[in-house]
């Protein structure tokens, strides 16, 4: 009798726990819904406090690519197009060393350009960018533009790489950098709703201080690399994810 009560009273199996896909994962903090109604005042102190987290994460936030002077960074971030930052860093040492001058660009064969710079992709291309460029510097003394308007005439020089020199070469806060890292974890955060670098820029700047331009968008390509990636964002881990209406964990 007692152990037909125990059976009795025992209790039902538990159901199986269905899993937790992705589309069903716990969003920490912001949700896209209240990222949507934000004001500007509580998206501009969010941005703040995502940049806040970022350079305590990297606390040197320098870009990546080598250089020693306006020169050799603008023809690195022209190198930079379709290639890896470490790619470029194996090519420019000898290039640097072969041609420190825009003069040097102007004289130098296409052909051996283009040998010494065939590893980073599209060398036809950029050889002849590269010649280009060293022959326009040349003409105006050789030394390479400080202003936004000046830049941008320069044969293969847009706004992106403009503001890559006048930023890290410099020290002149002019724009935002936007690349494919700065667009994404823009997007992902919603501090833009564009996709158009240039609008993308506009609304960065109106977002942060002027003297936190150049340091945050080289946090946020750091942060791109590292954690917020393309294909797989790595969620559990980014110290922003909180603050983000994309985030994940």
């Amino acid at each position: 009798m007692a152990s037909a009560n125990k059976k009795s009273q025992a209790r039902p199996a538990a159901a199986a726990k269905r899993p937790v896909t992705r589309s069903a994962a716990h969003r920490p903090g912001l949700t896209p819904a209240e990222a949507r109604r934000e004001s500007k005042r509580a998206r501009a102190e969010r941005a703040a406090e995502v940049i806040d987290r970022l350079a305590a994460e990297y606390p040197d936030p320098r870009i990546a690519l080598d250089f020693a002077n306006p020169l050799q960074l603008l023809v690195a971030t022209i190198l930079a197009a379709q290639c890896t930052d470490q790619r470029v860093n194996a090519v420019t040492p000898e290039l640097f060393a072969r041609f420190p001058a825009a003069r040097d660009f102007a004289a130098a064969p296409l052909p051996l350009l283009e040998e010494l710079v065939h590893s980073t992709g599209f060398f036809h291309n950029k050889a002849r960018a590269l010649k280009a460029l060293g022959q326009a510097l040349a003409e105006h003394g050789g030394e390479v533009p400080a202003t936004m308007e000046e830049l941008t005439r320069l044969p293969g020089v847009g706004r992106k790489t403009a503001n890559v020199v006048l930023g890290n070469a410099m020290g002149k806060a002019v724009g935002f950098v936007v690349d494919t890292h700065v667009t994404r974890l823009a997007n992902r955060l919603m501090f833009t709703r564009e996709s158009e670098p240039e609008k993308i820029e506009r609304d960065l700047m109106e977002l942060l201080p002027r003297e936190r331009w150049i340091t945050a968008a080289n946090l946020l390509i750091h942060h791109g690399r590292a954690v917020c990636k393309a294909r797989r964002p790595e969620c559990g881990r980014c110290a922003v994810n909180s603050l983000c209406p994309s985030a994940e964990v």
